[in-house]
């Protein structure tokens, strides 16, 4: 049986979406840039905030790099006043975590989201399900850097074949793969089932608690 499951955070265990999209176009109304659908930031997010702004931005301006800085300090102020306005849980996540956790399954988060955000937000919506939370820290690469999941895996007392990464974008396959983890697709998210597939998902999810055939 699998003794550890690391979860992506956007688009696996909260829907974000529309709070991100929010705080994405309140930043290029800001700078008078015109704004995007929300459906459209399913395709911007996943590499962590600095590549989400560089993604939103119109392509001829994305080498300005003081537009760049005044987007993301723009999306920053106002995720970081209004980003759990629209966010929940995904149905079935919160009893993914407590059949985990009576199965004796530790729980990590590790995500692109800042830290700073990505701490405050676990702890608001799942209390101290999680043994580890890791958003982007000065400092430390982006996923997939092995050097990320191989952290979590110190700090748990886990050996890479008894864990299982589970996310739901290319980047979440990636991190999974160069950490010599189980990747697990989660089709609720934000991307694509042939996304997953063409970045080495081994198993994909339809819903949170199918999860649970892939623990043995």
């Amino acid at each position: 049986m699998k003794k550890l499951v690391i979860f992506d955070l956007d688009g696996t265990l909260l829907n974000t979406l529309e709070d991100l999209a929010i705080a994405g176009n309140y930043a290029l109304k800001q700078s008078g840039l015109p704004v995007h659908p929300t459906e459209a930031f399913k395709q911007f997010v996943g590499n962590g905030v600095y590549k989400l702004v560089e993604r939103m931005t119109p392509e001829n301006l994305r080498a300005d790099e003081r537009l760049l800085a005044k987007l993301k300090a723009d999306f920053d102020f106002w995720y970081g006043a209004h980003g759990e306005a629209n966010t929940a849980p995904y149905d079935g996540v919160i009893e993914l975590l407590d059949r985990l956790a009576e199965m004796g399954v530790a729980r990590a988060v590790l995500s692109n989201k800042p830290h700073e955000f990505a701490v405050p937000l676990c702890q608001k919506y799942f209390g101290d399900r999680f043994t580890v939370v890791f958003g982007q820290r000065q400092g430390y690469p982006c996923k997939p850097d092995r050097m990320l999941t191989a952290e979590i895996l110190e700090k748990t007392g886990v050996s890479p074949e008894d864990a299982i990464y589970v996310g739901d974008s290319g980047v979440d396959m990636q991190t999974a793969k160069n950490g010599d983890l189980f990747a697990v697709g989660a089709l609720w998210g934000f991307r694509s089932r042939a996304e997953l597939e063409e970045n080495g998902a081994d198993a994909v999810a339809e819903r949170p608690l199918d999860l649970l055939n892939e623990i043995g």
